[in-house]
């Protein structure tokens, strides 16, 4: 006999980031060059991820896919017209600054929503082999596997605990429940 339980998740509120609210972050104030740069399509990395469907695919990325949240919405970032061209065609160290300012309003989103980071970083692709010390514009990509552009990212946690327990966590368990059966079958 199976039993469905059925959770419910609560529906956080859409974090809006506005370049203000950025800039008074402790890790946001410290891309005032991302923010002063008129190439860099901030303004458009802030629109998109104040939506509240990219924010709730973020947190399902880590919740049901045990994925780094980034990597919810990073192939359809990547889509972007003005993001795709600035990291395609722009100077590996400025391309480097703004995927880091992504990272910081990903923080940033997830924190308000409830989560905290695990200081461990997910896997989002497999980088081009590249001399070191690369200086050609749209160098710095992927060869494999989720994203182009964006390497790692940051994993979270929620705060107030998981809704789901880890495929290792009930793995465990079932190894715990297996060996206790079979030593209170010994005992009898």
């Amino acid at each position: 006999m199976s039993v469905f339980i059925e959770r419910e998740l609560p529906m956080p509120h859409t974090v809006c980031i506005s370049r203000e609210t950025f800039l008074k972050d402790r890790q946001g104030r410290t891309f005032s060059d991302v923010l002063n740069d008129p190439e860099q399509p901030f303004d458009d990395v802030l629109a998109f991820f104040n939506d509240s469907g990219r924010q709730r695919r973020m947190e399902e990325a880590e919740i049901h896919h045990d994925r780094p949240a980034l990597s919810g919405v990073v192939r359809e970032l990547e889509a972007q017209p003005s993001v795709d061209a600035f990291l395609s065609s722009k100077h590996p160290r400025r391309t480097k600054r703004l995927r880091q300012a992504v990272g910081v309003v990903v923080r940033i989103i997830m924190e308000q929503r409830g989560w905290g980071k695990t200081g461990r970083k997910g896997s989002l692709g497999v980088r081009a082999n590249v001399a070191k010390g690369t200086k050609t514009p749209g160098a710095y990509h992927n060869t494999g596997g989720l994203a182009f552009w964006f390497l790692r990212a940051e994993r979270y946690k929620r705060v107030n605990g998981k809704p789901f327990r880890s495929v290792k966590e009930r793995a465990e368990e079932t190894e715990r429940l297996a060996e206790e059966q079979v030593s209170e079958d010994h005992l009898h």
